[in-house]
């Protein structure tokens, strides 16, 4: 046993527990790293914008949809002079179906979920380049669109992770970073 010589009384002892280094508290001893929550700012507005635009040009998508398959003589130019030469029916359908996704995906935005952002982004990126191809057909519309896409795109990329923050969604994926970018 270990002879331990106290200070003050000059006596030594023959306890076992002071032949055992103890653990300092403080500084020393490391805390697991934590994932912080990423912090709200007034981008999260823009979020909200981007969810709410969604779920509204998803709509009008699938409106716009509708018309190209019940009334195709509504648009300015005919089937064969767009930039890809297939029906207005079939456009009509792909502007459907890509309307009411985009609407699904807006509102799981707008409830802060990371599938939601990611459907987003790919689906905004998707629907600017259908527009594009549409543009003969309906240009003042199709412009607003991509330009819409393009800042759907930028917030939900860049600020996307905040709507967690907001509506207390702890469903991050693993390596996602505090910003909340993947």
């Amino acid at each position: 046993m270990a002879q331990q010589r106290h200070p003050q009384a000059g006596q030594t002892s023959q306890d076992p527990a002071a032949a055992v280094p103890q653990q300092r508290e403080g500084p020393a001893q490391a805390q697991p790293p934590q994932q912080a929550e990423p912090r709200v700012t007034g981008w999260l507005g823009w979020v909200l914008f981007a969810g709410f635009t969604m779920v509204l040009v998803g709509c009008f998508q699938a409106v716009m949809g509708l018309v190209g398959i019940f009334n195709t003589g509504f648009y300015v130019v005919t089937a064969d002079n767009l930039a890809v030469p297939v029906t207005y029916t079939a456009w009509g359908v792909a502007h459907l179906v890509l309307g009411v996704i985009v609407a699904l995906a807006g509102l799981a935005v707008m409830w802060g979920k990371a599938w939601g952002r990611a459907v987003g982004i790919f689906l905004a990126a998707i629907q600017a380049i259908v527009n594009f191809a549409w543009f003969p057909a309906y240009p003042f519309w199709s412009l607003i669109v991509i330009a819409v896409d393009i800042l759907v795109i930028y917030a939900l990329l860049v600020h996307g992770g905040e709507m967690r923050a907001l509506t207390g969604n702890k469903g991050a994926r693993r390596g996602e970073s505090v910003s909340g970018r993947v």
